[in-house]
């Protein structure tokens, strides 16, 4: 039973202390549900060697999206993708796919149209079937729920929960430029209600924006480990920021790890870019979120294999618990990492 006779803030426990303190009592009853709460995905046991892989998300406007600068298509596409993603993190592949939405008398049929349409584009790369859903009317503007079903073989799942010491930590792709995407059209849209009349100003500036408003599963990783016969020892995707997900790994293999910030991956033009914006690269790495890139563990053995793959950086290594999560700066000094990404109730 949840009983609780007083009033406590959901900001108090952030987003994943209210899954803790919801989830914590959960009894699974079936012995086809191998894996519950707690990961990218549930993990479910057909009984021929497969598993089906489930996970669902929500996006609110307001509060994930703003239509003042998030066209119709692209987020459909996005919200499509980042669900694709979470396969992924579980070392499967997406299959089908369930959309629904609530949306409010000001969308038209048109809009709509246009949602699905980015829907439908991601569905179509990366061979996943929508198969249902279910539609709302809304008072509170756009809300789209997107379930994505994934299948496995019940050896090849990899969970967040795996990774042992001396395993090496990696991530796919480069880090930060998604969040500074979000700034840029942040910055734009202040201009904008500054001044009404004013053009936005994003030129040269496509590679963070794409990865802002188009991200694109990593799909062509896990082709990878199938290629060179790697099994990741643990893996997550990287929605909330490198150091949360960090965090999420180390918490659930019950380990620590070491990363180093001369290893961490940017783009030069992302660099730039936070300089702009008199930020660190390192803090948008850590902290910015919705790269939907793959972060990993391999044992030391398996680096031959990835050693040649420039689409794959190698940022630290995972160590006994007591000794923590932290980051080596390039004088040398150590500092603990604690997690500053996205919060739902914050």
């Amino acid at each position: 039973m949840l009983e609780n006779k007083t009033r406590t803030e959901l900001s108090s426990l952030g987003e994943f202390g209210l899954i803790r303190h919801l989830t914590s009592s959960i009894e699974l009853k079936h012995t086809s549900s191998l894996k519950g709460v707690g990961d990218d995905a549930a993990v479910i046991d057909k009984g021929d060697g497969n598993v089906l892989l489930v996970s669902t998300d929500m996006l609110l406007e307001g509060v994930h999206f703003d239509l003042a600068y998030v066209p119709l298509k692209h987020l459909g596409y996005k919200a499509a993708a980042v669900n694709i993603s979470d396969i992924c993190a579980m070392n499967g592949t997406a299959k089908q796919m369930l959309v629904s939405f609530g949306a409010s008398s000001r969308f038209s049929l048109e809009a709509i149209e246009e949602l699905y349409e980015g829907i439908y584009l991601a569905c179509r790369k990366y061979n996943v079937d929508v198969v249902g859903g279910d539609t709302s009317s809304s008072k509170t503007g756009l809300t789209i729920s997107i379930t994505v079903i994934g299948e496995a073989k019940k050896e090849n799942v990899v969970y967040r929960s795996g990774a042992q010491e001396k395993d090496l930590l990696c991530v796919s792709g480069d880090l930060g430029s998604a969040y500074l995407g979000l700034l840029l059209l942040e910055r734009e849209k202040q201009v904008f209600v500054a001044h009404p009349g004013a053009q936005p100003d994003l030129e040269g500036n496509d590679y963070i924006l794409e990865r802002q408003l188009k991200p694109d599963p990593r799909t062509d990783i896990i082709q990878l480990f199938a290629e060179l016969g790697i099994k990741p020892t643990s893996m997550i995707d990287i929605s909330d920021g490198l150091a949360s997900e960090i965090m999420h790994l180390c918490t659930q293999s019950e380990k620590g790890c070491t990363i180093y910030d001369e290893k961490l991956p940017i783009d030069p033009s992302s660099s730039d870019k936070a300089h702009e914006f008199n930020l660190d690269p390192t803090t948008c790495m850590l902290n910015g979120g919705e790269d939907y890139e793959l972060l990993f563990t391999i044992a030391m053995s398996d680096y031959e294999k990835i050693k040649n793959s420039l689409d794959i950086s190698v940022i630290g290594h995972i160590t006994d618990k007591a000794s923590g999560v932290n980051l080596v700066t390039r004088d040398g000094t150590q500092h603990p990492i604690t997690a500053q990404g996205w919060n739902a109730f914050k």
